[in-house]
């Protein structure tokens, strides 16, 4: 009899609903993709000259394993000008593999076996399987679209245990595009304190806000001692390939976050973060300059999804739409599909991002406004061809 070598753990996860859509559009000429969640910018090209310029300068070898201090020193600085929060470059901030590892150490480094993290759905696929892979128990909260999918206190005080351990908070979220104001932080934060909670807080959107400034939750009274900050470049800066994060938390935090890290990783890419820096020095116009792309194309599709009956709220951050597909009276796993095959449109059906989700497609409108414009006129071709 054959062994079997996998784990259990292993054998548990179950792969991520968005790749099957992505798989079979693949496999199709002339789809229109609203799926990938990734700018449709090239990363600007003094970013990439000076990746370029590093290796040809022969800085190839391994950085610290926290990533290189005058990164560290520009990210400091970055957040103190544009967030107004403080952390030491040389203690408080560490350079990772994307922001996805990041959140990976961080649910290593805080969770024992059977520790609790509230996980707000919908939201971000590998949040609950990080919680798994860490030993962790994901405790699942709906957030409502009678809400715009923002968490109520009382629904996070309702799922608060003895084993509680933290809050797994994303603002602007990916797939909703909400965005939690000042106040709505601090009634999060008043719960955290009550209950002596961490927060991890993915701020991976946080450049990308439309309609009002951003508030880092860090910021708020009492928080900055009780938040993992997460954040990196491959929103903002159109730096998805890059493979580029980075941690800001208490030194207890990230001191112990590093062990992980080093043994796991040793350190990010170094040319990656010679990019970074010129990223953080010099980028910040590149940035402004493609929020005000993503507001007209947001402003467009959501307006487009209204009048075709497919109610949506206006996010207010990120680029994704999270329109209401249940006028159609088609799951959001049929609606996807049928849309990718009989129109060639591919979006991802909202159930992928937990239970809430049903009901509704997640559409990036991270690609030009005439991929929008197609895309709106088959979608439009297909309500009145299923209605």
């Amino acid at each position: 009899m054959k062994r079997n070598y996998l784990s259990k753990k292993a054998q548990a996860l179950k792969p991520s609903g968005i790749r099957r859509f992505f798989d079979l559009a693949a496999g199709m000429k002339g789809v229109v993709s609203l799926g990938v969640g990734e700018p449709d910018f090239v990363t600007p090209w003094t970013v990439r000259e000076a990746a370029i310029l590093s290796i040809e300068q022969g800085y190839t070898s391994y950085s610290a394993n926290a990533g290189l201090l005058e990164l560290r020193n520009e990210i400091a600085s970055y957040m103190q000008k544009y967030f107004h929060v403080t952390y030491s470059p040389s203690s408080e901030i560490i350079v990772t593999v994307g922001a996805s590892q990041a959140i990976d150490i961080a649910m290593r480094t805080i969770l024992d076996p059977g520790d609790e993290v509230i996980i707000i759905e919908p939201c971000f696929v590998s949040y609950s399987p990080m919680v798994e892979m860490a030993d962790g128990v994901p405790v699942h909260v709906q957030a409502l679209k009678e809400n715009d999918f923002k968490i109520l206190p009382s629904q996070l005080e309702e799922v608060i245990s003895e084993k509680t351990k933290a809050i797994m908070l994303c603002s602007p979220n990916n797939p909703t595009g909400s965005m939690l104001n000042k106040k709505e932080l601090e009634d999060i934060a008043e719960i955290a304190g009550k209950y002596d909670l961490l927060v991890i807080a993915d701020e991976i959107y946080a450049e990308l806000v439309y309609d009002e400034e951003y508030t880092s939750l860090a910021l708020i009274n009492g928080m900055r001692e009780r938040t993992i900050l997460i954040s990196g470049f491959s929103k903002g800066f159109a730096m998805t390939g890059w493979r580029l994060g980075f941690v800001c938390a208490p030194e207890e935090i990230t001191q112990a976050m590093l062990k992980i890290h080093q043994y796991a990783i040793m350190c990010a890419p170094t040319m990656a973060q010679f990019a970074a820096i010129e990223a953080l020095q010099n980028g910040r116009s590149d940035v402004d300059e493609m929020v005000k792309s993503y507001r007209r194309r947001r402003n467009y599709i959501v307006q487009s999804f209204n009048d075709m009956g497919l109610t949506c709220h206006i996010p207010g951050g990120a680029f994704y739409a999270f329109p209401s597909i249940e006028s159609t009276r088609l799951s959001s796993e049929e609606f996807a599909e049928r849309l990718l095959l009989e129109e060639s449109v591919a979006v991802v059906p909202g159930n992928v991002f937990g239970a809430s989700g049903e009901g509704h497609i997640r559409c990036s409108y991270a690609t030009s406004m005439e991929q929008l414009q197609e895309a709106v006129k088959r979608m439009k071709r297909f309500i009145e061809k299923i209605s």
